[in-house]
């Protein structure tokens, strides 16, 4: 298997770049206040109610697009929809139902948006769950939202079924 620190990095670094988290310094010999059993890692509260999950506390992921363990902070709205796809890589699409007023008949219409949103590695999103999702700066030209299920939220949604 080998030591831990090979077996860390075999883990984490999938990208070419060196992946580290910022505030994190990997060539000190004190410690910080946030140590977990696998070493020394950043995490935080985000407010709103939300917890952090134990996958942010004692995961070994490197997301800077994390609000637990990166450089994002949640503000602004917050939405519920249903995830339609999960096939990006750390990036889901949900739906959002509402309905739109037509005066002229005096009647209500059915109307959705499909909207792309940052999905850290410390949640596990299939289709079809209803999640939330915080508003926070742009991630990239389309993703300006973070996802943040709560467990209550885990239930499945009724969707239509592609026939």
């Amino acid at each position: 298997t080998g030591t831990w620190g090979i077996q860390k990095m075999a883990d984490t670094q999938q990208q070419r770049a060196f992946q580290k988290q910022e505030p994190v310094n990997l060539n000190t010999k004190y410690l910080l206040k946030s140590k977990t059993s696998k070493g020394t890692r950043y995490y935080r509260n985000i407010g709103l109610g939300f917890r952090t999950p134990q996958e942010a506390i004692n995961g070994t992921y490197i997301d800077h697009k994390c609000p637990f363990t990166g450089n994002v902070s949640i503000r602004g709205r917050i939405l519920k929809g249903v995830a339609i796809s999960t096939k990006m890589h750390r990036t889901i699409i949900i739906r959002r139902d509402y309905l739109h007023y037509v005066k002229k008949y005096n009647r209500y219409e059915k109307r959705h948006r499909n909207i792309p949103v940052h999905l850290s590695p410390c949640f596990k999103v299939k289709e079809g769950d209803i999640v939330t999702v915080g508003q926070c700066r742009p991630l990239s030209k389309t993703c300006l939202l973070y996802t943040s299920p709560s467990p209550r939220d885990r239930q499945k949604s009724r969707m239509p079924s592609s026939a």
